[in-house]
């Protein structure tokens, strides 16, 4: 439950924060039209829906299993991460289409110190959240926090950008604001791109990840008893797993020694926090 807990935490500090970034830069993009201005805004607000996301996901997912789901709801959180990889996809595009048509139309934007001012504060905001919810992450092992605290150090990198084109606008290059613009927008197509795939692979059932695979083999292989693994299969339930294989031991041992060592093989592999269900098949040899 303190998984849950403090990620509900997070998910408010997202939308909050976010959502102040998103007014004052909206505010002052349209005040300035500033194309880059207008790029990192949006980005702020692909922020508050993958917060807002994060959040309800979270709820649903937080629920326990039921007589109807018999594995939990891990997965309603990648039900709505698709949904919101396609909204910030179309954002995206539309972004970068206006952000073309800024490099050859550059006459409107109007330089202030606002704009400094803004992506200063976004920074600020941006990494004192990254080093917070990183910690976080590390004492807890959440590869859901973690992800989440290297979105806001890549969105403080973003407005560094940011920064770096309003400084050269000022000194009278106006084309770099459409063209950084334009690199923001591909960032926010990249990452929703990033997002769709992940909730993809997750609803498909995409089975876990090589290098976990091994180290669940590992110590199953330690038990001295097992001679061979076979039907090894890992089913997505949520950001955890369920796992079922078929181990196989000497012919000659007792029912209840052979069922006691897959006992001790399923306690061991309960350590790993990303498994969610293990269930051992025993065959004679």
């Amino acid at each position: 439950m303190q998984r849950y807990k403090v990620t509900k935490l997070v998910s408010y500090l997202g939308i909050i924060f976010n959502l102040f970034l998103f007014l004052i830069k909206i505010f002052v993009s349209t005040l300035t039209s500033s194309q880059a201005m207008m790029a990192d805004a949006i980005n702020s607000l692909g922020d508050i829906l993958s917060s807002l996301m994060t959040w309800i996901g979270n709820k649903v997912a937080s629920k326990p299993k039921d007589k109807d789901h018999n594995l939990g709801h891990g997965k309603a959180e990648y039900i709505y991460s698709l949904l919101i990889s396609i909204v910030i996809i179309l954002m995206a595009l539309t972004l970068m289409k206006d952000s073309f048509f800024a490099i050859w139309s550059p006459s409107q934007y109007t330089f202030s110190y606002l704009l400094i001012v803004v992506c200063l504060i976004t920074i600020f905001v941006k990494l004192t959240l990254y080093f917070y919810i990183h910690k976080v992450a590390k004492t807890l092992n959440s590869l859901l926090l973690k992800a989440n605290s290297k979105d806001h150090l890549y969105d403080a990198l973003i407005t560094t950008l940011n920064l770096f084109a309003i400084l050269l606008t000022h000194q009278g290059i106006y084309f770099i604001d459409g063209i950084a613009g334009v690199l923001i927008a591909l960032w926010i197509l990249i990452h929703g791109l990033k997002i769709f795939k992940k909730s993809y692979d997750v609803l498909m059932d995409k089975t876990m990840d090589q290098t976990t695979k091994k180290q669940v083999l590992k110590i199953i292989k330690q038990f001295q008893e097992v001679k061979k693994v076979r039907n090894f299969i890992a089913i997505p339930v949520g950001y955890q797993y369920q796992v079922s294989f078929t181990i196989y031991v000497d012919g000659e041992m007792t029912t209840y020694a052979s069922h006691q060592i897959a006992t001790d093989i399923e306690k061991e592999l309960k350590k790993f926090p990303e498994l969610y269900l293990v269930v051992i098949h025993v065959e004679p040899i």
